[in-house]
């Protein structure tokens, strides 16, 4: 697979990264070796090959939710720029419109 100047343009747009010339013939030049490295290690015969192993038999160990004591609120809010009694209170993010 040939890896085209504008094959780099079009990844790059979607990706909203902005390339000079340079640096989309280096990105162009690092993805065809990419590429071309992918159709040596496709070209491998596999048929052979037994499914992937691990090197551990562990399994999905989950612990138990446990109660357990929390910081104080007061103690939390004490350095806080913005507070009320019970939260912190911050700079408006986002605008309704």
């Amino acid at each position: 697979m040939q890896i085209t100047k504008e094959t780099v343009e079009y990844a790059a747009n979607l990706s909203r990264i902005k390339l000079d010339e340079s640096e989309t013939e280096e990105m162009r030049s690092q993805i065809s070796e990419i590429v071309e490295y992918m159709e040596i290690l496709n070209q491998i015969n596999t048929d052979d090959a037994g499914p992937p192993a691990h090197i551990s038999d562990l399994k999905n160990v989950m612990r138990e939710d446990e109660v357990s004591p929390s910081y104080d609120r007061s103690e939390i809010l004490k350095n806080a720029p913005g507070k009320n009694e019970e939260y912190f209170i911050v700079p408006k993010a986002v605008e309704q419109g």
